[in-house]
């Protein structure tokens, strides 16, 4: 379970009504094949020993016993496994009959967890044979071994002693296990609640569900639900084929769901292994940041122990390269229209209440600016107001080439907004003159006066004509420090502030394939096409001579940082190991650890400009607001995060 993976299997065998030596046999063949796939934690169906099927044969004694039998068979011959393995069957306690999860590891038989909601309506009458479980846990006598028997069961795994004080082993030693069974987790007060309060973050559920129209897409979003709901794990296995076809059909469908997210989906009428792979560390994270899940002490639940080793789990779910762009294609314009509206509703707000008669936009013909205008004329379109009241600025400097300029003037002219060009060569040179610097050093003052001069113009034109600077800059940027203080830092209203640079890029990709203008459209997949830069710098050739990911590293590098640093406080290590798979072929080891290494450093040190920044609208699950999202001081020292991958 390094790095907080662990991997789990749902494992439907195809089975004999009342034929428990087969049924067995199945399962110990099953959970050796998904032993041999990695997995840790193998559920079986419902009753999977005996078939849910078996009706009025529940009440045959020899059924009873051979189904218990059957488990000792299963427990023996999977005692070589390191697998926690759960197995449906009824039992007899106390002359009652249960449908019970079995837990099983190395031989050992852990707990008995009964089911809880017994249904007894339509096609189900298990309230015939079974009686519902109860809260109390007691230790029952189950052939010769003493075994605890009650819902209120959790199985936590416990490291081996060698691993107890490494940063895994202590991962390991939060992962708690709880089971249901079918019925459970359709009722409106389902057991695993209580044991996800309880510190599980991993429930099973053995199932026996019948196959109908319609179902399937439901079950799915239950077991969906139900993960983000508790924010879990949920491993989620049917019974199929094999059971009785007298008046149902079972579709064998197995789930795998982690907070929301269906991992796995084996589809209906088929039997066999359906793995994947869990973050029980991205579970745990979810659930600290979220003080409104209200967990309580594990003391209300007998807590059972097992071991397991801490290796490496070998991964094959996958991870987007840009977490924060919208990963499915259909659902591109919805999610696109949804953040661009997000951000002109803000704008929309702030300029209504100060009464603003205008804005005022430092146009670059670069991504961040384009964006910027963009979402300042949907909130003059949302306001009534003319676009001749946007005053696009552009401020053609040491470093401007005719590339930028030029689509710069194009597109604000073909968007009707007011144009003004302002040239500030000459007021920077007086500048170098005033503090005495060698214009001939093109060091960080040369880069910085630019920046600041340009701001200057901004703030004073939107004082001249009863307006407010609309800032530019984006979330990476601002993750990075990548803006001269005082300068393009500041604004009045940032727009882009929780947009990361890759979603600048989609963002404006979005509008240029909807648009409907022509010339709009030429120009902004000219400026997609353009090199990042902050054009500070003489061209070279006319070329840009600063590109902006030679000096900080690839922005989707430090977007899936950013990302997954801030959304679930990853460990260093496990963050170069997601990036690592992520971009095999696209980078090499060594440059990922490079800009890991410094996203880490630049995060650190640069949090003095982020802790007074404008105000601007959260877009996304991650922003850097001072007053929101991220509350970090200033002088917060990068050793601890460093030291991590300095042993790389």
């Amino acid at each position: 379970m390094k790095d907080g993976f662990i991997k789990v299997a749902a494992a439907t065998p195809k089975i004999r009504v009342a034929d428990v030596d087969h049924n067995a046999g199945e399962v110990i063949r099953l959970a050796h094949e998904a032993a041999d796939e990695g997995a840790k934690i193998i559920v079986f169906p419902e009753l999977v020993l005996t078939a849910y099927t078996c009706n009025d044969l529940f009440l045959q004694s020899p059924l009873v016993r051979k189904a218990a039998r059957g488990l000792l068979e299963v427990a023996e011959k999977t005692d070589d496994l390191e697998a926690l393995i759960f197995v449906g069957l009824p039992i007899e306690v106390c002359g009652k009959l249960y449908n019970v999860a079995a837990a099983l590891q190395k031989g050992n038989i852990l707990g008995f967890v009964p089911k809880r909601f017994i249904p007894n309506y339509n096609e189900y009458y298990e309230a015939r044979w079974f009686a519902p479980g109860s809260h109390e846990v007691t230790d029952i006598s189950f052939y010769g071994r003493k075994v605890p028997f009650g819902m209120d069961l959790l199985f936590q795994c416990i490291p081996a002693a060698r691993d107890a004080f490494s940063d895994d082993g202590m991962n390991m030693g939060k992962l708690l296990v709880g089971a249901e069974i079918c019925e459970d987790v359709w009722t409106p007060d389902p057991p695993s609640t209580r044991m996800a309060l309880s510190g599980a973050d991993l429930i099973v559920n053995l199932s026996a569900s019948v196959e109908i129209t319609g179902k399937s897409a439901y079950r799915k979003q239950l077991v969906s639900m139900t993960s983000a709901r508790l924010i879990s794990g949920y491993v989620y296995c049917s019974a199929g084929e094999g059971e009785s076809s007298q008046d149902l059909v079972f579709g064998g469908q197995r789930l795998i769901a982690e907070n929301g997210t269906l991992l796995a989906d084996s589809g209906r009428f088929t039997t066999g292994i359906t793995c994947s792979e869990l973050d029980i560390d991205r579970l745990q994270a979810e659930r600290r940041r979220m003080t409104t899940y209200q967990s309580k002490p594990e003391g209300e639940f007998r807590v059972i122990p097992f071991s397991l080793r801490v290796e490496e789990t070998e991964l094959t779910r996958t991870y987007a390269r840009r977490p924060f762009v919208p990963s499915d294609v259909h659902d591109r314009e919805q999610r696109c229209e949804e953040i661009l509206t997000i951000q002109a509703l803000g704008l929309k707000k702030r300029i209504e209440h100060i009464h603003c008669k205008s804005a005022v936009i430092g146009i670059s013909g670069g991504l961040d600016s384009t964006l910027a205008l963009l979402v300042t004329v949907r909130a003059f379109d949302m306001l009534n107001m003319d676009h001749s009241g946007i005053y696009a600025v552009t401020m053609p400097a040491f470093g401007t080439t005719d590339r930028t300029y030029n689509n710069a003037v194009e597109m604000s002219r073909t968007l009707g907004c007011t144009l003004k060009e302002i040239n500030i060569k000459e007021a920077v040179q007086i500048h170098f003159r005033d503090i005495e610097h060698d214009p001939a050093v093109t060091d960080v003052t040369y880069e910085n006066s630019q920046a600041r001069e340009r701001t200057q113009i901004l703030m004073d034109i939107a004082n001249q004509y009863s307006g407010m600077v609309i800032g530019t800059g984006d979330m990476s940027e601002l993750a990075l420090g990548w803006a001269t203080y005082n300068g393009d830092h500041m604004s009045m209203y940032a727009v882009n502030s929780s947009v990361p640079k890759t979603l600048v890029k989609h963002l404006v990709h979005y509008y240029a394939d909807f648009c409907g203008k022509e010339n709009l459209k030429k120009v902004l997949y000219d400026v997609l096409d353009t090199p990042v830069s902050p054009e500070l710098l003489p061209p070279k050739d006319g070329k840009i001579a600063q590109i902006t990911e030679d000096l900080v590293g690839p922005y989707e590098l430090h977007d899936f940082f950013l990302y997954y640093v801030l959304r679930f406080g990853f460990d260093p290590l496990k963050i170069y190991r997601l990036a690592r798979r992520t971009f095999a072929g696209v980078y090499d080891d060594a440059v990922i650890l490079k800009w890991e290494k410094t996203f880490y450093w630049r995060f650190f040190a640069q949090q003095y400009k982020r802790s007074c920044i404008p105000d601007g609208p959260k877009v996304g699950s991650v922003a850097l607001s001072p007053r929101g999202d991220l509350r970090m001081p200033s002088d917060a020292v990068v050793k601890v995060w460093r030291e991590k991958l300095d042993t790389l």
